[in-house]
């Protein structure tokens, strides 16, 4: 059978473009003792992985020119000489952008189809809804009462944070970039209020009347200009997390903004970087968590799909457009 592989082809400078990605054709590969062979079926496209097409340091290896993209993957077991698959079983693990590719099962967790559909293990109960709980909850403490903002409030992690605010008592206002989605933001998924940034033209003014009491905790996706509105308006004792920075991903220059050292010191708040495989000794905990809220109803799965193995070069462009609301998923 011939299998296509999506190759990382050129670095970009700024953000990232289709003559970035090229699709290699070859067979096949057939397995040894000890093997799996597996069949993609759904593939995440996160933000995080631009910073991984730079060959600046990160805090994760960079991909190398010239060999196959990864990320989160939902495969099928379709042929396996290892005694801990069988054939039929569905897995998550960091792989290859490949139609089809062979594993010694090292990485791999077997998920439960029935009880959440197979994409839910890339978005709400993976790597964005471990992002979201533990970020939230491991540095914003987030109280009962306590006012929660969150920007890139309507993507995968975003979403999440703000319903785990709602369940624990927060109230809860999101920043997002479409009327649409500022709408979903309290419709679906329960904010109390929304910011639309792209018509927001003073962001510090458009917080300060969505937090009429301040800001307690703030969940940053995003940087630059909306985080520094959020910023001027926080609380004593504030809690940042710091979990992305969208807005500058594809910048190719040091942006410069407020100097934000005298705003932390009188207000003795606290701003701290988050990488979530530093807890990696927590995510079981979370995930039982997360599979509880989400069975009872709690936790609502938000997801923009696109479809088709060629396509997902374009979905993860996408997401520098805003083009998805909840997690972005391509379905092969």
């Amino acid at each position: 059978m011939k299998n296509k592989t999506i190759i990382f082809e050129k670095r970009p400078e700024g953000k990232p473009e289709q003559e970035c990605f090229r699709i290699e054709e070859n067979l096949v590969p057939e397995i040894q003792n000890g093997e799996v062979l597996l069949k993609t079926k759904y593939v995440s496209v996160d933000p995080y992985l631009r910073g991984r097409m730079s060959d600046r340091k990160s805090y994760t290896s960079g991909f190398n020119l010239g060999e196959p993209m990864q990320s989160g993957i939902i495969a099928e077991v379709i042929e396996s000489k290892n005694p801990d698959f069988r054939k039929g079983d569905f897995v998550s693990g960091l792989l290859n952008w490949a139609e089809h590719q062979v594993s010694n099962g090292e990485g791999l967790t077997k998920v439960d189809a029935d009880a959440a559909p197979l994409s839910a293990y890339l978005g709400l109960l993976g790597m964005p809804g471990l992002t979201a709980y533990l970020g939230l909850m491991e540095i914003g403490q987030p109280k009962k009462g306590e006012t929660l903002v969150v920007s890139g409030a309507a993507g995968a992690v975003g979403s999440v944070v703000g319903q785990i605010g709602k369940i624990v008592g927060c109230r809860v206002v999101g920043i997002a970039g479409s009327d649409e989605k500022t709408e979903l933001l309290k419709t679906e998924f329960g904010f109390d209020e929304a910011v639309n940034y792209k018509t927001t033209p003073n962001m510090r003014k458009a917080i300060a009347k969505a937090c009429p009491d301040g800001v307690d905790v703030y969940f940053d996706n995003v940087g630059g200009e909306i985080s520094d509105g959020v910023m001027l308006n926080i609380n004593k004792f504030a809690r940042t997390t710091i979990c992305g920075a969208i807005s500058q991903y594809n910048e190719t220059r040091m942006t410069t903004g407020p100097r934000l050292q005298s705003v932390l010191l009188v207000n003795s708040a606290l701003m701290k970087g988050f990488i979530v495989h530093d807890y990696a000794e927590k995510f079981p905990e979370a995930i039982k968590q997360l599979s509880q809220w989400y069975g009872e109803g709690k936790l609502k799965l938000k997801e923009t799909v696109v479809e088709g193995f060629e396509n997902i070069p374009e979905a993860f462009i996408g997401l520098f457009e805003g083009e998805n609301i909840g997690k972005m998923i391509v379905k092969i």
